[in-house]
């Protein structure tokens, strides 16, 4: 009576039902421990290891320990003492530079980005046209951005901006102008000569806007010059729309360089002159801690300027919502 109850029946077929769930799941976990451990599996993992360990050593365990230094006073020679939030709370309330040094790094940034991708963009567009030559110019532009960190680049600058002896104030002179300008000793025109050389290295964003310009359907300009629109309408109406996913991506990369600007800083203004006019935020958190050996007040500094390119990164993908066009989104 037992076997033909339905009960016993439907109990026996649910215990079934348990078992094989468990056997399969005990076979998914040895067939994925069984790949884990073949062959080309552990040759894979051989072949990155250089890369985790460098990441390991070079990248996350400093991350973590600038965290821990940022909460003490440490200054290479002895122990970190832990003072907790004081490094903090005398950058926001007793530091002149710190605050000098962000608006000097604000005005640099929010300057220098938008006049190097309108320019990109203007020289992308006149490549984009056709011409025997146009590899050879696209070359002769990109190379200012090859070399443009470089330590040579700077010193070249400077040269060319010097009161005496200047590629500038030659020309000036050989003009009939005035020929004795003091471009880098000036607290109103040294960080614009730091700007003019952050828009004069616009090649790796001319190159991605020439890319995204490539990838313009050509029939949508032909649809708009049937309807007739001129050349205005066509690159306000087609090319910025269909550009906005390029400049998006341009605008994240260029702001995050601008904001940990350094190299020209020390080298062509003496790391701030005049007057800390041209004082970024990396060289005074760099001057912290190897120039004054403050590594814990360095550490925080290194962890504001985090926060600082975090919050406005966020703040762009926030808006991009409203402005930049995917073409796979049209309805």
């Amino acid at each position: 009576m037992l076997k033909s109850s339905p009960r016993f029946r439907g109990g026996v077929s649910l215990n079934r039902k348990v078992v094989t769930f468990l056997n399969e799941k005990d076979t998914v976990k040895k067939s994925a421990l069984d790949k884990f451990f073949q062959k080309d599996a552990v040759s894979g993992y051989v072949f990155i290891m250089p890369w985790l360990l460098g990441f390991l050593l070079f990248t996350l365990i400093p991350f973590v320990a600038s965290f821990w230094f940022s909460f003490t006073k440490y200054d290479l020679f002895s122990s970190p003492k832990f003072i907790g939030l004081n490094n903090y709370i005398k950058m926001f309330t007793n530091d002149g530079l710190f605050v000098k040094s962000l608006k000097v790094t604000f005005l640099y940034a929010f300057a220098s980005v938008p006049l190097r991708l309108i320019f990109a963009l203007f020289v992308a567009i006149l490549l984009n046209r056709k011409s025997k030559l146009s590899g050879l110019y696209r070359t002769l532009f990109y190379l200012p951005s090859i070399i443009g960190g470089s330590v040579a680049v700077a010193v070249m600058w400077r040269m060319l901006f010097l009161k005496e002896g200047g590629v500038f104030n030659a020309i000036l002179g050989k003009l009939g102008l005035p020929d004795n300008i003091s471009w880098l000793t000036n607290t109103k025109t040294a960080i614009w000569i730091l700007v003019l050389l952050a828009v004069w290295q616009f090649g790796s964003s001319m190159l991605i806007f020439l890319a995204g310009l490539k990838q313009i359907p050509e029939h949508y300009y032909e649809a708009a010059r049937v309807d007739g629109a001129g050349h205005a309408v066509q690159f306000f109406k087609i090319t910025l729309p269909m550009l906005t996913p390029v400049i998006f991506f341009n605008l994240v990369n260029q702001l995050i360089s601008g904001f940990i600007a350094f190299t020209q800083s020390v080298i062509i203004t003496k790391s701030g002159e005049p007057l800390n006019t041209t004082l970024f935020y990396a060289v005074y958190l760099y001057r912290c801690s190897f120039g004054d050996y403050k590594m814990g007040y360095g550490s925080a500094l290194a962890w504001v300027l985090l926060f600082i390119i975090a919050a406005f990164t966020a703040i762009i993908f926030k808006s991009s919502d409203s402005w930049v066009y995917y073409e796979s989104k049209e309805q």
